[in-house]
């Protein structure tokens, strides 16, 4: 039976196909079914099954992919030789492909080149080394300081410039850091950062305090960001009126409910457009009208104590500190926010005055070089402080940072004094800003000119003041293996902040950009960042010393 069955398969082959390996195929299942000891109906039968199947996937392949088959090719002339002197012509028939290997072809030719072009990047990228720029933001806005302590502030979410950071020679001995310093401005994308000149303090009292801000002529746009810090009872972040806008004199008048009203709904619509999760906006804005309706505002009739109770309804829901309200009872007209020149020449003063907030560089036994920094201050003025002080550490065997009071800043700063301690570039984060629906990646500058640390082991102090990008900082270091982080888990800020006006007296600052870690896709938002070896804050520098002096030991 299969037999026949079989024969009709190679009948229906083309007849090219069968002039030559018809008879061949038939010989070859004769054989399979025929052989001594197996019979048609014994072991032969799946051999001859196998066979018949082949025969059938054979006759479609020939139908569709070979249509050299489909007819009878006359062999071609053979042509005389040309005489001396007489061109010769020889012309080839003309082949047009069958339609479906033309669609196979085109599949094969995009996969080959998507191929392709993967390799190239990721021999640009992990071979070569070679940067691929990012795309930059517009130009940064200002937000003005408080008439009080202002909120720490998480820098621009771009890449520092390209480019290298040689070394330069260490300058002269800077001032020593002032505890009393004016608050320097704040960038629309903050970065925390300490005060500018504060001293240190016992890190269970310290509290965040003002952020540095980004260069006014840097071409990268930033966001601000509000500290995870408590404050004390009654206090608030009001926002300072803008530089040429008519303001009016501070008013205590008391809040009404169309007032209070108007401010829940600017709250909300800010939220809903801007927050860096859809989802939690949602639920805020759900708890806000709740609150309202339920009539638990009703008791807030000053500008203050409603901001303050706006933002502890939104951190019930949301658990983000950063999120808040801010009251200002110097009435602006105007949606504007922004910073005089006069605060900037300020910043640019402080940041003079306390050596952009590095407080002790040393070399200490076993030439460990220790470094303890504040905050992460803008490049464009602390580029050539921090070259210096690194350069000041050059020669150590190893390198402690010690970030127990930083209270963060500038993610550019941060990737700069990553760099340090990598020998090519180095993917730190993605940051990714909801509301524009944009991704900025952040790189390290590495390698750096005449560093020689990039090899060198590395640690990162920490405590539960640590904050924002410095948490940034030792973040990145610990999932890229490349610094042992000593101390207390950090405080768990990772959000940018974007302040925004609701009215002529009210604002709202609202998370709209979270930093995505390339490792572990997330951050560090609410959790904080977990150290290598937990001991207490004040325990963290000897503790670091005699891993440092342990491992140079075994090298």
């Amino acid at each position: 039976m299969l037999r026949p069955l079989y024969r009709c398969v190679l009948r229906l082959h083309p007849p090219a196909f069968r002039e030559r390996f018809a008879d061949e195929m038939l010989s070859i299942f004769d054989h399979c079914l025929g052989r001594p000891g197996l019979g048609g109906l014994g072991l032969g039968r799946p051999t001859a099954l196998s066979l018949f199947a082949d025969g059938l996937l054979s006759l479609a392949r020939q139908w569709t992919l070979r249509p050299e088959f489909l007819h009878d090719v006359a062999p071609a002339p053979a042509h005389q030789p040309a005489m001396d002197g007489i061109p010769l012509f020889l012309s080839l028939n003309p082949f047009r492909p069958r339609a479906a290997a033309v669609i196979h072809g085109l599949l094969l030719s995009v996969a080959v080149f998507s191929l392709t072009c993967f390799a190239i990047k990721y021999s640009w990228i992990q071979v070569l080394h070679v940067r691929i720029p990012e795309v930059q933001f517009e130009r940064p806005q200002w937000i003005p300081p408080t008439a009080r302590q202002s909120d720490p502030q998480r820098g621009s979410p771009a890449s520092v410039a390209q480019g290298r950071a040689p070394i330069p020679a260490r300058p002269e001995s800077p001032a020593a850091p002032s505890p009393a310093s004016t608050a320097p401005p704040r960038a629309l994308r903050p970065s925390s950062g300490a005060l500018p000149g504060a001293s240190p303090r016992p890190i269970a009292a310290q509290k965040h305090a003002t952020p540095a801000s980004a260069a006014p002529d840097s071409k990268l746009r930033k966001v601000t960001k509000t500290s995870h810090a408590p404050k004390a009872q009654g206090t608030t972040d009001p926002v300072a009126p803008v530089a040429g806008v008519p303001s009016a004199i501070a008013e205590d008048s008391k809040l009404d409910a169309t007032t209070r009203h108007r401010v829940i709904d600017g709250a909300v619509a800010n939220l809903e457009k801007y927050y860096v999760y859809p989802n939690v906006a949602e639920k805020i804005a759900n708890a806000l009208r709740a609150h309202e309706n339920n009539g638990d505002d009703s008791g807030a009739s000053d500008g203050e104590t409603f901001a303050k109770l706006l933002t502890a309804q939104m951190q019930d829901v949301s658990h983000d500190q950063h999120l808040k309200v801010a009251y200002n009872a110097i009435k602006s007209s105007e949606g504007v926010l922004g910073s005089t020149p006069e605060e900037l020449a300020r910043y640019r003063k402080d940041m003079r005055r306390t050596n952009c907030t590095f407080e002790k560089g040393a070399i200490l036994p076993h030439n460990i070089g220790y470094l303890k920094f504040n905050s992460f201050p803008d490049p464009s003025l602390c580029q050539p402080t921090a070259a210096a002080e690194m350069a000041s550490l050059n020669q150590a065997d190893a390198i402690i940072f010690d970030l127990r009071d930083n209270q963060g800043g500038s993610p550019s700063m941060v990737a700069l004094m990553a760099s340090y301690l990598f020998e090519h570039p180095t993917h730190l984060d993605d940051l990714y800003n909801r509301s524009e629906g944009s991704t900025l990646q952040s790189w390290t500058l590495s390698p750096v000119t005449g560093n020689k640390l990039a090899n060198k082991p590395a640690y990162v102090l920490t405590s539960a003041s640590t904050f924002s990008g410095a948490e940034e900082f030792g973040y990145d270091l610990k999932l890229l293996k490349r610094a042992t982080l000593v101390g207390e888990t950090t405080a768990g800020a990772a959000h940018m902040v974007r302040r925004h006006r609701i009215d002529d007296h009210f604002s709202i600052g609202v998370p709209d950009t979270r930093p995505i870690n390339p490792i572990s896709r997330t951050d560090w938002e609410g959790t904080g960042v977990e150290p290598d070896v937990k001991v207490d804050a004040g325990d963290a520098l000897e503790t670091a010393k005699k891993l440092a002096a342990k491992d140079l030991q075994q090298e």
